[in-house]
């Protein structure tokens, strides 16, 4: 019999982290300096259970090793080769959701669920340490329920996105629904959570996929399309990187207005994003309306 289904956020930001390494935006010269209004984050990521003992994790950040060494529930335990890490669901092939396999490449027996285009990347280059006879690559099917063994099952399904950064050619398409970018449907007993962390438009589709939903964690890359292009950091739009803006007309924070949800979260948070920074308006106006920025740590419990 299932157990309380629990959602851990070990990552709660995009690609690069908070602060990024490299940057001085407004948002990371705080975190530089230890503004208490910021918390630093790690890359996105989560971890998933119903009976606290397995896990299964949703993405493999590249700071894999530095957020299972901050969540006590993953730390090996018994034998002198184990782990509470029973295998990885991947969303999309990003490097920020594919490095963290890495980490996991110690003579560690554990199965990494995919679709079939995102699940290819994992067989190539450094991948290859992944020791084929411990580690099991078990492809995934568009809206076919999964169940995992762990007391709870996963339906994954397609969401507006686009290919990963590094497979991307002259012809780019955006918002596409292919199995190259997806969202997870978690049903434990008579609990349902639905994981977005990548999404480039809030269709009709997705706000059905999460009408009454007990839980939903969605993409927070942005706060405004252009706020990169503003402040300096790229020549790209949210949309453009495969992403929704939480502000705007075709918003996360609008489109999402009227759904039935349940707790509603915003994760997978860029750099550039200003709530990230706990007294600005930005914050402000999402809290106002319901939302939760997500932050390493958070843990949510149905």
């Amino acid at each position: 019999m299932a157990g309380a289904l629990r959602i851990r956020v070990l990552g709660s930001a995009a690609g690069g982290g908070f602060p990024q390494w490299n940057c001085l935006c407004p948002n990371c010269r705080l975190a530089w300096q230890g503004d208490p209004r910021v918390r630093p984050r790690t890359q996105s990521s989560l971890a998933i259970s119903a009976d606290g003992d397995r896990w299964l994790l949703l993405n493999a950040s590249p700071d894999l090793r530095q957020q299972i060494f901050a969540n006590s529930c993953l730390h090996p335990r018994g034998a002198t080769r184990q782990t509470p890490i029973a295998g990885v669901f991947l969303t999309n092939g990003d490097a920020d959701h594919l490095a963290g396999l890495l980490t996991l490449r110690e003579q560690q027996a554990f199965t990494i669920y995919a679709s079939a285009s995102v699940l290819e990347q994992t067989r190539h280059g450094a991948f290859g340490v992944l020791n084929p006879g411990l580690v099991q690559r078990t492809p995934i099917a568009l809206e076919a329920r999964i169940d995992m063994g762990l007391g709870f099952s996963l339906r994954p399904f397609a969401v507006p996105g686009k290919v990963p950064l590094y497979l991307e050619s002259d012809d780019v398409r955006i918002g596409e629904e292919t199995d190259t970018t997806i969202g997870v449907e978690i049903e434990c007993g008579t609990r349902r959570a639905v994981v977005i962390p990548g999404c480039a438009d809030v269709s009709d589709d997705v706000l059905r996929r999460v009408e009454r939903a007990d839980a939903l964690l969605f993409d927070g890359t942005t706060f405004t399309d252009d706020e990169m292009i503003r402040m300096g950091l790229s020549q790209k739009t949210a949309w453009r990187m495969g992403h929704c803006a939480i502000d705007g007309e075709r918003g996360s924070l609008a489109r999402f207005a009227d759904a039935k949800i349940g707790r509603r979260v915003y994760t997978h948070i860029n750099n550039s994003n200003p709530i990230l920074v706990e007294d600005s308006p930005e914050r402000a106006r999402v809290e106002a309306a319901g939302w939760t920025v997500a932050h390493d740590g958070l843990e949510i419990a149905l």
